[in-house]
Parts: C-alpha cells; structure tokens; sequence
C-alpha cells in the first residue's frame, strides 16, 4: 500500500524537495493533499503533474480563479474556511509543514489530529507553539519528526537514549557568508550580499539568520522544546564544510555524529520511510572531503548572538514569542535597508529586555490567540524603536 502524503506549503522550498522524493518513488508514495498561500500557477502544475485530487488555497482571492481554472478536471478545490475532516476522511500517513514563520502554527495544530505522521522544518512555530504542538501530538497519538538537519540528527542519534546518557550536544552553524569577513562589514554589507549563502539554497529570513548565527540561537531554542535534554548541553561549533550536522558525545565516552550533504532531500527521505532499507542519491565519500572538515568556537564578538543563549529557557513561555517575532521584523527592516546587519541583535537585545515583555516569561503560551496577541503586540513595538 502505499504512504500517502500532504503537503502544507507545497509551492515553497520545502514542498518542492518532497515532490522530487516522490518524483522518484511514485510506486510507493502517493501526495492526497496540497496546499499554497498564493503561488496558484505552481500549484497547479504540481496537481497535474502529481495526480492530486484535493488543494487548498488560503488566499481568498485565488480560490474563485482556481475554481474557474480547473473547472472540469478531477481536482478538489478548498479554501482556508474549509475544516480539514471535509478533506481528509482517514488518516494520512505522513503530513510535511512547509509553511514559514509564525503562519505555519495554525495548519500544523490543525492537521495533527489527521495525520499519523507530522514534519516540520518551522523554527517559529515550534519555538512558539510546541506547548500547544505537544498536547495534541499526545492527544492523537501523532508522530512528530524535526526534518531540519540538525533537529533531524539529534532525533535520529538519540531517540534511544535519555538526557541520563548524554554528555554534550554539539550543533554545527556554516558561519554563513560573512565567516571570513571582518566584523566592520556587518555595519554596510547589503541585503542582497547577506543572503548569498555559501551552502545552502535557503530564503531571505534564514540566509540573513544565518549570517549573524540567529538561526543558531533559535535552533537551541528549539531542540530545548522538543527533546528532553538540559539545556546546558548544547554547544555551538562553527564547521564552514557543513557537513556534519551534529556531534553527540556520551556519558560512556562514545562519540556519534551525524553527516550528510548538503541537501534537505536528505533528512526528509528519511523521515518518510524512517527505518526502511530505501536508496537514495548522494555524493560517495570521500578522503579529501574527510580530510578538509574542520570545527571551531564561535567568535562572540563577531557574532554577539550567541550571548542571547542565556536569556532562553526550556520552558514554554510567551517570551519566546517575544524573542522571535521582534527578531523578523528587524530582518523586515535589514531587507528593506532601514537598519545595517549588525544593528539587527543589537535592537532585539534593547526590545526582549524592556519591561513590558519581560513579563511573558512567566506566562505560558496557552492558546494560539495569546501567541498571535503577543506577535502582534512585538511587531509594532519593535517597527516603533527601530526605524
């Protein structure tokens, strides 16, 4: 039989990784669901190409054309109104959350109950809504599969072990497009410089996260929520090769790390067929690959980030919130050049510590409401100070 999938955010960098899996496998994998925000022409060609019975669009304006568009074909067409239960009549296999920021927290929380399977690759959502993510994932009995390479390494390495048997935990950051430059350069480098990645093809909000190690900031953030280990043994190294994603050392004195090349294809193959014997393709190793990987400490006065670490907490709180969405529309604000890249952690460091926000760390994020509340409370304060 085969794995039946859907896919939230299929027109988006995510969407298109797993349709080239099972571009590959169609024997074995079937897509039952997509959805996009806007990109309507992609997202039809993708219902072509792929056999797709059911799409969801959620910009309204969209849906009436699609409507028109397809009229006549075997195509079931939604919109954002539609409850999931009219599309989805059993279980699927396997669900990928493809949508970005703090937008993919809805789709995700509503889909749990419809799928056997969930991945996600959504910082946002997950450093945001885990509480939220966390209660319906137990109340449906739904898998949950971090497919980002460095979350998909620390499940994959460690998902036989308790916090009782690891020592450290190392995450691994490229250092991004600015590793070999000097720290004056943060002050007038270009948006359009700052997102050229080295390694990976990514979008305009991570590449330039990348770039002063916020993602790294938020990556700890984040497997802090959904693995049970103390906080302090996350480490951060710099490792330009990006090709071991994460090093994990036991308290018995091994030593396991996870590599793979650079492509998302590769985690997310695996979260589909998981344990099963499946091939997929990849560069082979080899010694000047091996010979040439190198890892080193962070310098914090290049990247002042990394001193954010110590106002994170495992627990579940508003302030997490806070912390995340003061720091997208700061990048908002880098990307139309209303502030230099340097200026982006300096701000955040002057927002997440005033008065009004601080109290959010004592409050846990209870409701989706709450959450959009906060989001919405720390975009404008943030766009009033900055600009």
């Amino acid at each position: 039989m085969k794995i039946s999938i859907a896919i939230l955010g299929s027109t988006g960098s995510i969407g298109e990784n797993i349709l080239d899996v099972v571009r590959k496998d169609k024997e074995n994998l079937k897509v039952v669901l997509l959805t996009a925000n806007k990109n309507y022409k992609k997202l039809i060609q993708q219902a072509k190409e792929f056999k797709v019975k059911n799409i969801l669009i959620y910009n309204d304006k969209y849906y009436e054309f699609l409507k028109v568009k397809l009229k006549g074909r075997k195509i079931n067409i939604f919109s954002r109104k539609t409850k999931l239960n009219k599309i989805l009549k059993k279980k699927v296999d396997y669900t990928i959350c493809g949508i970005s920021g703090l937008d993919g927290l809805k789709p995700t929380l509503d889909v749990i109950k419809f799928t056997k399977t969930i991945a996600s690759a959504n910082k946002e959502s997950i450093i945001c809504g885990w509480y939220l993510i966390n209660k319906k994932l137990k109340k449906y009995n739904t898998k949950f599969i971090p497919i980002d390479s460095e979350h998909y390494s620390i499940w994959n390495l460690t998902r036989e072990y308790s916090n009782n048997d690891i020592e450290e935990i190392i995450l691994t950051a490229s250092g991004g497009p600015l590793l070999n430059s000097p720290i004056r350069i943060q002050k007038t480098i270009t948006p359009e410089k700052t997102v050229r990645h080295p390694k990976w093809k990514m979008g305009k909000k991570i590449s330039v996260d990348s770039a002063n190690l916020m993602n790294k900031v938020f990556e700890i953030m984040e497997a802090s929520k959904m693995f049970n280990f103390d906080l302090e043994k996350y480490k951060i190294f710099i490792h330009p090769q990006s090709y071991a994603h994460t090093i994990i050392k036991f308290k018995n004195g091994l030593i396991k790390m996870l590599m793979h090349d650079t492509d998302m294809k590769i985690p997310i193959f695996n979260s589909i067929y998981d344990k099963k014997i499946k091939s997929i393709t990849s560069k082979k190793i080899n010694s000047k690959t091996l010979n040439n990987l190198s890892f080193y400490e962070v310098n914090k006065l290049k990247f002042p980030s990394i001193k954010l670490l110590k106002k994170i907490s495992k627990k579940n709180t508003l302030y997490d919130t806070v912390i995340i969405m003061a720091n997208e529309e700061l990048v908002k604000l880098f990307l139309l050049n209303k502030i230099s890249l340097r200026e982006i952690v300096k701000n955040l460091t002057k927002i997440i510590n005033l008065k009004e926000f601080k109290k959010y760390f004592r409050e846990k994020p209870s409701s989706l409401s709450k959450i959009i509340k906060v989001s919405q409370l720390v975009r404008l304060k943030t766009n009033g100070i900055s600009v």
